[in-house]
C-alpha cells in the first residue's frame, strides 16, 4: 500500500493534523498494521518537499506545534493518477513454500509432512479470519474475504502439490 497516496486521499476531505491523519488511516486501513507516528510525519515531510501538500496552519499544542496539512493541486493530480492505475497482479511464481517443498524432497525430508503442516496453518488462519469477518463491519468483511480467497487458492495448490509429490520428487532429483 502506498502510505503517501493514502494520506493524500484522506486529505481530500479537508486539512488535517498528522495525529488526525494517523487516526483516520488506522480506522480505515490499519486494523492489522497501524501506522507509527514517525511514519506519518516522515511521509508528510516528503509530501511537503515534493509539493503535494502544504502547511495550511500551525497551532500551538501541549507539546510541539501542530501543523495542519492540506493537499495541493499537484497532490490531487497525483492521487487521481494513482487511483486510475491498476495494481500489478502478484503471480507468486517463486514462493518460499515451493522452495521448501523442493528442498525437503532434495534432502530426504517429508515434503508431505511439510504440506500437511502448512495446510493446518492455512486452515487455522482461515478460521480466525472467518470469526473476524462475522463480527466485523463491511470494510473488515471485505478485507477478510480478500485474504480468505487467497488462502483458498493456496489450499488448492497444496492439494495439487501433494497429489504430484512423487512426480515432482522424480524431476527434482534428476
Amino acid at each position: 500500500m502506498s502510505i503517501g497516496h493514502t494520506l493524500l486521499g484522506l486529505l481530500e476531505s479537508g486539512p488535517r493534523h498528522g495525529y488526525d491523519l494517523k487516526r483516520a488511516f488506522d480506522e480505515r486501513f490499519g486494523h492489522d498494521r497501524p501506522l507509527h507516528y514517525g511514519q506519518v510525519y516522515s511521509t508528510m515531510a516528503r509530501l511537503l518537499k515534493n509539493g503535494l501538500v502544504e502547511v495550511e496552519g500551525i497551532e500551538p499544542g501541549s507539546g510541539p506545534e501542530r501543523k495542519r496539512y492540506a493537499i495541493t493541486d499537484a497532490g490531487l493530480t497525483d492521487v487521481e493518477t494513482w487511483l486510475a492505475q491498476p495494481e500489478k497482479p502478484e503471480p507468486y511464481l517463486q514462493t518460499t513454500l515451493y522452495t521448501k517443498v523442493v528442498l525437503a524432497l532434495l534432502t530426504g525430508r517429508s515434503a508431505l509432512e511439510l504440506l500437511d503442516t502448512q495446510r493446518a496453518e492455512h486452515l487455522r488462519l482461515m478460521r480466525e479470519l472467518t470469526r473476524r469477518k462475522s463480527s466485523g463491519d463491511l470494510a473488515d468483511q471485505l478485507i477478510c474475504d480478500h485474504a480468505l480467497f487467497h488462502l483458498e487458492a493456496d489450499l488448492r495448490w497444496l492439494e495439487l502439490t501433494a497429489a504430484r509429490l512423487d512426480q515432482l520428487a522424480t524431476e527434482v532429483r534428476k
